[in-house]
């Protein structure tokens, strides 16, 4: 197809904002960006898509999330508050994994996509967990990222806290699911994967020794780091090192490694983490939520660390996981000059779009000649000059996800007109609502 009348932002390096240009898309990516009335006459067969001077951009990307924390919506925690993350972890999220089956394994997926493609994100970095349902559970994952049109990276989290038998069943499943996209069974290079792993504090030596063995290197680890300062003490009492040492002792971090938070880092972890080229996600909205503390992203990326951005599995709407990191880094250092508009596209755009590309093998994140068209129309009307030098101001301040009226992914429209293209959602929640039920009663069983 070609898009015609639309306002493109490339998000390329340097960013521009292309008008009275046209995108013609071939096999799912972009094969050429031409001035609208010379591909227009060059190609007059060609399907067309009317943009209707909305802006063009590439679609978001969320960097860490996790699809099964859609059933925490709404779930009350059947105990007093809890005071710290470590008491959150046990009463919400170790208590709710226990509870899911394949039924919510798969509803808890449709959810979160369905979100992410009516807010614009085309891809998406999750983090699985479902104790009592391991082994399969990236497959059923993998439909629904099949059936919804999404592009999406998985990994299942080994864990040593359910027992050896499970945390050994974390391990194949991992293993058994990035073999099959070694295969090449990756939905046309939509589907990837990660070895999975929950957080140092959860990890005995002997797992970890486990992991190193098993898993291709190819692939790397996506772990949680010092989320809270709980993972560093018992990184030091299990292993005499901090958690970044301690992963470094197995090999654990390289170039395909993601390191998801890493608030509680230190002056010579962040340089281990830039030595060897790992990714680290920043979650305002969660550390916020947590009351873990914020990472010094800015000394991290000042160290050559390459941080990206996600949402902890909060809503797809990743703009307002810009708006926050804006925002917060300003209120903890007391500083309104800290965390600029360029230091968060820098975390939400380049970055984000490097760490995609470098997963899935392709351009992922810009609009230029041979990358993969996942792109969102914008309905987006400034009053003000919009330039490629104040856009990031514009998104922060004006922008809205209700505002994206198109969302396509390798060339295939998935939303349009904020209406979605072959996903039936009325019958996909109400699946989820009923599920969601024996979820709950699952949940506070436990207790």
């Amino acid at each position: 197809m070609i898009i015609i009348n639309g306002k493109i932002i490339t998000w390329d390096q340097p960013n521009q904002i292309l008008e009275n240009q046209a995108i013609l898309i071939r096999e799912g990516k972009i094969f050429k960006i031409a001035d609208q009335s010379t591909l227009l006459e060059d190609f007059p067969l060609e399907e067309k898509m009317d943009a209707n001077g909305q802006y063009v951009m590439p679609g978001l990307i969320c960097a860490h999330t996790h699809f099964y924390g859609a059933y925490s919506r709404g779930l009350a925690i059947p105990t007093d508050p809890p005071p710290a993350f470590p008491e959150i972890l046990r009463d919400l999220w170790w208590s709710l994994d226990k509870a899911l089956d394949e039924k919510a394994v798969r509803s808890s997926a449709w959810v979160s996509i369905i979100d992410a493609i009516k807010h614009g994100n085309t891809t998406l970095f999750d983090h699985h967990a479902s104790p009592n349902f391991i082994n399969g559970s990236l497959d059923v994952i993998a439909d629904v990222i099949d059936e919804s049109g999404i592009r999406a990276s998985l990994a299942y989290e080994v864990t040593d806290r359910d027992g050896n038998e499970k945390a050994e069943a974390g391990i194949k499943e991992n293993v058994r699911f990035i073999e099959r996209i070694k295969k090449g069974d990756n939905l046309s290079g939509r589907l990837t994967g990660s070895f999975g792993l929950h957080a140092s504090l959860t990890l005995s030596q002997d797992t970890l020794g486990k992991v190193h063995s098993a898993m291709d290197e190819q692939f790397g680890i996506h772990i949680h780091v010092a989320e809270h300062t709980v993972d560093q003490y018992d990184s030091l009492k299990k292993s005499g090192k901090r958690v970044v040492d301690r992963l470094c002792d197995f090999n654990l971090l390289n170039k395909n490694a993601i390191v998801a938070h890493a608030v509680h880092v230190d002056a010579k972890e962040i340089c281990l983490l830039s030595d060897t080229q790992t990714w680290v996600t920043h979650q305002p909205r969660s550390n916020m939520n947590n009351a873990v503390g914020i990472g010094d992203v800015e000394s991290m990326k000042r160290a050559g660390v390459k941080v990206c951005l996600g949402n902890d599995g909060f809503s797809n709407t990743m703009w307002d996981e810009w708006k926050t990191a804006y925002l917060v880094h300003k209120l903890v250092n007391r500083d309104p000059r800290r965390m600029g508009g360029y230091e968060v596209v820098d975390m939400a755009i380049y970055n984000n779009s490097e760490m995609a590309s470098h997963f899935f093998g392709v351009p992922v994140g810009k609009i230029n000649e041979g990358a993969v068209a996942d792109l969102i129309f914008v309905d987006y009307k400034p009053f003000t000059e919009l330039t490629p030098g104040n856009l990031p101001w514009h998104i922060l301040f004006g922008m809205q996800h209700s505002m994206v009226t198109m969302t396509m992914v390798s060339g295939k429209v998935l939303m349009s007109n904020r209406q979605l293209i072959g996903i039936d959602e009325e019958k996909i929640f109400n699946e989820a609502l009923k599920n969601s039920k024996s979820v709950w009663e699952n949940y506070n069983s436990q207790f």
